[in-house]
């Protein structure tokens, strides 16, 4: 009964947070993950509080979603951006990268030592299921999760079909919110999707995962869609969960 109820109340809760796939979603998107320097992370979030926010906007680029891992354990800051375009993608960092404003925070920033070792960037397209992918903030707080996904060779297509056709229908059946679904454009990052869900917590979380897994149409939906094998190649499945930062317009 307890999980019943804390899955209805999920369902009420993410309601906003899944706008009608039947809009187009046709921007372009990059995930950035940085790997602070030890002891840098508090620098790290208040510069992006205090500057590269605000001049990120100053030069079109929007700030989706700014997270932290729950168990930061490895000094991780993951957001989120949107541009019109590829191309437009460049020209706004060419300015960025250029302004007076950006390089005197860098600077300022980094009197003790740079903030960062290490940025991993993903370039990706929403897929034609997602929602329309926007800020958007519930009330307390939720708790996201970043799910990366290694299609096998070939199998990309159809990892996608069984999403579209089956796991975001079961996914809103068992409370999740789906915040975003993209496959990424660059060679180097081939075959790989990555969607964001949401949750009221942890304990819904492992609810609605537990329910989802032993649902009948769930194990039907993954048995005929790996009749020639499965669609994502061995260990290719990564979860992280994230709290949003206090600056993060997604919430």
């Amino acid at each position: 009964m307890k999980t019943l109820t804390l899955l209805l109340t999920a369902a009420i809760i993410f309601m906003k947070a899944n706008a009608s796939a039947t809009e187009s979603e046709s921007r372009f998107f990059e995930l950035r993950i940085y790997h602070a320097a030890p002891g840098k992370l508090d620098d790290l979030n208040a510069r992006f509080r205090d500057h590269t926010m605000k001049l990120f906007e100053r030069h079109d680029i929007t700030n989706i979603g700014y997270w932290v891992p729950a168990d930061n354990t490895n000094n991780l800051l993951i957001y989120l951006l949107a541009y019109p375009s590829r191309e437009a993608r460049e020209t706004s960092w060419k300015e960025f990268m250029a302004d007076p404003d950006w390089k005197a925070a860098q600077k300022a920033s980094e009197v003790n030592g740079k903030l960062v070792d290490k940025v991993d960037s993903f370039f990706m397209s929403a897929t034609d299921f997602s929602p329309v992918i926007k800020p958007s903030r519930t009330g307390k707080p939720l708790l996201f999760e970043l799910r990366t996904y290694q299609a096998t060779p070939g199998k990309l297509n159809d990892l996608q079909a069984r999403f579209r056709d089956h796991t975001t229908t079961l996914f809103k059946k068992h409370g999740m919110g789906q915040f975003g679904y993209w496959v990424t454009t660059e060679k180097k990052d081939a075959d790989i999707f990555i969607y964001i869900l949401a949750h009221k917590d942890k304990e819904l979380a492992q609810a609605s995962w537990k329910a989802f897994r032993e649902d009948p149409e769930w194990a039907k939906a993954k048995a005929d869609s790996e009749v020639n094998g499965p669609l994502t190649v061995k260990g290719g499945v990564d979860s992280v969960f994230m709290t949003p930062t206090d600056y993060s317009p997604t919430k």
